[in-house]
């Protein structure tokens, strides 16, 4: 593109809580680099990176929850607007920047996603260093805090996971976990000085997940989305749902029917709760006991961030030329999610 346009990062809000020992937090970091004329999935990568590597954040890279057998399985994804380029990586093990990889995926490879051994192996190649075990001391006394208590109740094999999602929300209510770091995640979409466009969603996943287990981050219009002449969106939250409603994707294109990003935001939520009907996953109110947030931009530099439940702790990063901030995001739903 051509034409002029205000550089814009938009984030969870974890975007905005981390700095990992340094001066810049992503959305800050992501910023600049836009600012400065740096490309935009490369600006965005170098934000979330950032956070994947400070353990204080317990929802991706290095000090991510891990999955029920303890281990820390990652996935990411990035697209880029102008590029008509995407790539992911998915169950990535050692290697704490998996947005990187999948930055390398998709500027070294014709492939849209890497898994497993596979993904860990590429890293290696592109001069990653893999670790034996990215959990941080914390991730590793909270799953084993976990297992405690899912062994206790001796479930059989088939009541294992929802067993340990009850064991999760438990442990959230208790305040163990951060009730926004549950499903875990960092999604950050942002457009640059001329108008480019671009997205990266990065994830440790569902904390004391079935291991092997992928969620929405790194699949193309669910966790992520972007067109270059429409606009981005990010999610977070329980990526199950956003997988079977390709949420990323349904609120691009509301947007490319001319809705505002806050209303189709809104629309992918109310299709979230409309498809939400298996009984362990709602409350007793018949709605559903997880939080599903999406992050998103359109190419005139509108923004917003929505959440289905809502409250004062739940927000998102922005970061303009006026610097960053949190904002608390609109809501669909009210009262509590469980």
């Amino acid at each position: 593109m051509s034409v002029r346009a205000r550089p814009l990062v938009i984030a969870s809000a974890n975007g905005h809580l981390h700095r990992n020992g340094g001066r810049d937090t992503c959305v800050e970091r992501a910023f600049a680099l836009l600012a400065s004329g740096a490309d935009v999935v490369g600006a965005l990568v170098a934000g979330v990176t950032i956070v994947e590597l400070d353990p204080a954040d317990t929802s991706v890279g290095y000090g991510g929850l891990p999955n029920a057998d303890g281990v820390v399985q990652l996935d990411a994804c990035c697209m880029h607007g102008d590029g008509r380029r995407a790539a992911g990586v998915a169950v990535l093990e050692g290697v704490a920047t998996a947005a990187a990889v999948a930055h390398r995926v998709m500027l070294d490879t014709p492939h849209h996603l890497l898994a497993g051994a596979g993904a860990q192996a590429f890293a290696r190649s592109r001069g990653f260093p893999v670790v034996a075990d990215l959990n941080s001391e914390r991730s590793r006394g909270l799953w084993r805090e976990w297992k405690r208590r899912v062994d206790a109740r001796q479930p059989s094999d088939v009541d294992r996971a929802s067993v340990g999602y009850a064991i999760g929300l438990e442990m959230s209510r208790e305040g163990l976990i951060d009730r926004n770091h549950l499903w875990g995640t960092i999604a950050c979409c942002g457009m640059g000085p001329t108008g480019s466009i671009g997205g990266v969603t990065t994830t440790s996943g569902l904390a004391w997940k079935r291991p092997g287990r992928i969620g929405d981050s790194p699949v193309l219009g669910a966790g992520m989305y972007v067109r270059a002449e429409v606009g981005a969106a990010g999610s977070t939250g329980r990526g199950e749902s956003n997988l079977y409603g390709l949420s990323s994707f349904l609120i691009v294109e509301r947007m490319r029917a001319g809705a505002h990003p806050k209303d189709a935001a809104i629309d992918a939520l109310r299709r979230v709760t409309a498809d939400t009907v298996d009984p362990g996953l709602l409350n007793d109110r018949g709605e559903p006991n997880f939080n599903v947030k999406f992050y998103a931009l359109n190419a005139a530099g509108e923004y917003a961030g929505v959440a289905l439940y809502g409250g004062d702790d739940v927000q998102y990063a922005v970061c303009t030329e006026n610097g960053a901030e949190l904002l608390t995001c609109d809501s669909l739903l009210t009262g509590q999610m469980f």
